[in-house]
């Protein structure tokens, strides 16, 4: 491919890299007049690829969204991480996503160099989810990508909620970001019409639209989505479950990840505390630790734990 040709596929992946550049911030990066730059744009747009210019005061260009996909460039690591990722998609619990998951990977793998559809053949021959839907919830997918474009473009979105008590009302809210917890995805967003930060769980939210109205991005309490999820989540539990287990700390760590607070109490003992509207998830988590239970509170948790531990034993 000669020079030319090899200068519009950068200026293609500078464009996909990016929401928005710069006219002279793009001719800098390809060593390129803004003349040359302009019949670069053109000639992409001639290819197929929506590419939109804002001739105002410091104009530059973005890539719009178009009526059809046309073709990406990826370099080795990013195409590899597409494949991964739609791997792992294919065990999700987003309504559609697995199916499409599974779909997009056929047609990914077999246009793939040979080096790398080694790398994804192997890796999708020797690996098996043992992973299942512990919250027993599907996500709209519509939904999900309709609330990450209103947190990538700051744009504000309408949707119906659902409370745990079965409310349903309508939001309007800015969207800020998308967290995961405890196998569920949750949306850290300013709702408008209170006035306050909340937090949305994605498998009640439906009919998700944007808006099209920008807004400021503000700053989230604390700074963390994921802390801030985490403590609102610890607020509206009353009481957490806690275990202890005759293991160290460090093995129960590694063993449950983020899912639970450790605490070590001794070198051979810790306590687990575990922050859940369901007691079956808690009762999992412990399980992870791969250690004996010593002690469970509060008592409803310690039934729980009981039953589902005469349950999964074999009989006399």
């Amino acid at each position: 491919m000669g020079d030319t040709g090899s200068r519009r596929l950068r200026l293609l992946s500078l464009l996909q890299t990016r929401r928005f550049w710069l006219g002279t911030e793009l001719s800098e990066q390809l060593g390129v007049s803004l003349r040359t730059l302009r019949r670069d744009v053109d000639r992409l747009r001639e290819l197929g690829y929506p590419v939109d210019a804002d001739r105002g005061v410091g104009g530059g260009y973005q890539l719009a969204h178009g009526a059809s996909l046309p073709p990406l460039v990826l370099d080795d690591e990013e195409a590899v991480a597409v494949a991964v990722g739609l791997l792992t998609s294919t065990q999700s619990p987003i309504s559609d996503i697995a199916e499409t998951s599974a779909r997009a990977l056929a047609k990914v793998i077999p246009v793939m160099p040979s080096r790398l559809r080694r790398r994804i053949e192997a890796l999708k021959s020797v690996t098996v989810s043992a992973e299942s839907s512990w919250s027993g919830t599907q996500i709209d997918s519509q939904a999900l990508v309709a609330a990450a474009r209103g947190c990538r473009d700051d744009e504000r979105i309408t949707f119906d909620y659902k409370t745990v008590d079965g409310t349903q009302s309508s939001r309007k809210a800015e969207p800020h970001q998308l967290v995961t917890l405890g196998r569920r995805w949750y949306l850290v967003a300013y709702d408008v019409d209170r006035m306050d930060w909340r937090t949305f769980r994605l498998d009640r939210m439906s009919s998700v639209e944007n808006t099209g109205a920008k807004f400021g991005r503000r700053q989230i309490p604390g700074g963390d989505a994921g802390s801030f999820v985490r403590k609102g989540f610890s607020r509206n539990v009353s009481c957490p479950a806690v275990a202890e287990v005759a293991g160290s700390a460090d093995a129960v760590r590694s063993a449950i990840g983020n899912w639970a607070r450790v605490t070590e109490i001794s070198a051979h003992r810790c306590r687990i505390e575990v922050d859940t509207e369901s007691l079956d998830w808690a009762v999992a988590t412990v399980g992870f630790s791969g250690f004996p239970v010593v002690e469970a509170s509060p008592p409803d948790f310690a039934d729980h734990l009981r039953a589902w531990t005469q349950r999964l034993s074999p009989p006399d």
